[in-house]
């Protein structure tokens, strides 16, 4: 497949970012992104991310990212995951992703907050009530790790939006978020109880 020029991507968001029907669309294509072209040419995608969103809302703090890094576990070379997705860093996959490649842990971090950014935009974009750092990076953490769609047709995010408050929201929501084909997963209860705390601590 030929790969796309950085003014192809640019065209694509433009059109695009306007349209919520797509966001899964987008969420696809953000993912698959290779890293050198977000390294070409930074200046579009920062252009695209301040329109799309109200960029007021907080980025995610060190203590958000630390969490994520400690579920997500750090590999230093391509392996494939549970799912059989050539995977790297902390859960990085795309199609800069491929079988042999070795990076660094500052790489890994790097590779990191650029997957964030999304989850970033999703959880200001979706979110309509103020947000305290902690509830803002604990929904981070639940969207990239449940997935921007999760986060927009839960109950969580109506409730949230409804305006009740937010304690038992996250007391109650969080926790039905834990369950693999067999029932509940031991990791997933132990993530959502530690995104429970930091959003109320």
């Amino acid at each position: 497949m030929p790969r796309l020029s950085v003014s192809q991507f640019e065209n694509f968001f433009r059109y695009y970012k306007a349209l919520p029907h797509q966001r899964e669309a987008l969420e696809t294509l953000w993912k698959a992104m290779p890293v050198s072209l977000l390294e070409e040419d930074t200046t579009w995608i920062e252009q695209y991310r301040s329109q799309k969103v109200d960029r007021t809302q907080n980025r995610i703090s060190e203590k958000g990212i630390d969490l994520i890094k400690d579920f997500e576990g750090l590999v230093l070379h391509s392996y494939y995951c549970a799912s059989g997705v050539l995977t790297i860093g902390y859960g990085h996959t795309g199609s800069d992703v491929y079988s042999g490649k070795e990076i660094t842990e500052d790489e890994a971090v790097e590779l990191l907050r650029k997957d964030l950014w999304r989850f970033e935009d999703a959880v200001s974009g979706l979110i309509t009530v103020p947000l305290t750092q902690g509830e803002y990076d604990a929904l981070v953490s639940f969207a990239f790790n449940c997935g921007e769609g999760a986060l927009e047709h839960s109950t969580l995010r109506r409730r949230l939006n409804g305006g009740e408050e937010k304690r038992p929201v996250f007391l109650e929501e969080l926790p039905k978020w834990v369950n693999g084909p067999d029932g509940p997963l031991p990791g997933l209860v132990r993530r959502r109880e530690a995104e429970i705390q930091l959003a109320l601590g």
